[in-house]
């Protein structure tokens, strides 16, 4: 928090409203920060998901793989392994999908607020990182 120099006043009254929506802002922030963790933790879950795929190509068709299911670890043939790392990367690519839409939706309403509060407050109310 920054304190105002000395012998300026702040002019701004803030009203109930005003407190709600910088509320929400704080809001909003916080759960795209949530979003943006969680995009983090799914392009790298896709990344991993994509390396294990190459590996997997190049053993032997015949020679039972190991794949871990939750908990579990089933064995499987490679080609089984194959089609299950493909579904789980349609998996995680939808899922990343949702997510930057849910991030982009957030980032607009965020934009929208800081535009209604910076016109009110100006230099008084600081939005930023």
């Amino acid at each position: 928090m920054q304190m105002l120099p000395e012998g300026q006043k702040n002019n701004t009254n803030v009203t109930y409203e005003d407190q709600q929506k910088i509320n929400q802002f704080s809001k909003l922030i916080m759960r795209k920060d949530a979003v943006e963790q969680e995009l983090s933790q799914h392009r790298q879950e896709k990344e991993y998901l994509d390396d294990v795929s190459l590996e997997i190509e190049l053993i032997d068709e015949e020679e039972p793989v190991r794949y871990k299911i939750g908990v579990i670890f089933l064995v499987l043939k490679q080609h089984e392994v194959v089609e299950q790392l493909e579904k789980d990367v349609e998996t995680v690519e939808q899922s990343i999908s949702h997510l930057e839409t849910q991030s982009d939706q957030l980032e607009t309403q965020i934009k929208e607020l800081k535009t209604v509060l910076y016109a009110k407050f100006g230099d008084n109310i600081n939005l930023e990182r």
